[in-house]
């Protein structure tokens, strides 16, 4: 059982968050904003009273990403696995764990599948980004 690399959580975590940046505007930010009902309009004008402001919610969900990336680390460092098993792990977390969680609640908010699609599609390919910074950091 080795340590945890702090360096490697941080920066996985980082893929991750470039992931979703890449993911939310480049890939899928037209659609997403269209299944979320977020409108350039609503995006320009800033939030409205009783809304989390940008900078928070960008905070939070890099802090997420973190304690993703530190569980993730944490199981790494007790398995010590190879790097094609890293990317196992991460894919299978991703796919196995974080979409079918997705899932559930977007069935009970009757959210389209669509967008299912897009949210979880990013959980599982931000894994896969996290899984290769700790197989280069390992």
């Amino acid at each position: 059982m080795g340590n945890v690399n702090i360096l490697a959580v941080f920066l996985g975590a980082l893929a991750f968050f470039a992931v979703g940046a890449v993911w939310y505007t480049v890939l899928f930010g037209k659609a997403w904003r269209e299944l979320t009902g977020i409108t350039d309009e609503m995006v320009k004008a800033g939030p409205r009273p009783g809304q989390n402001p940008t900078w928070l919610i960008m905070g939070l969900a890099f802090l997420f990403e973190l304690l993703i990336a530190l569980t993730f680390g944490h199981m790494l460092a007790r398995t010590n696995p190879s790097p094609h098993v890293v990317l196992m792990m991460a894919f299978g977390f991703g796919a196995t764990i974080m979409a079918p969680a997705i899932g559930i609640n977007y069935l009970y908010q009757m959210k389209p599948g669509k967008l299912f699609a897009i949210d979880a599609g990013y959980m599982v390919v931000g894994m896969l980004a996290m899984g290769g910074v700790f197989i280069l950091l390992g």
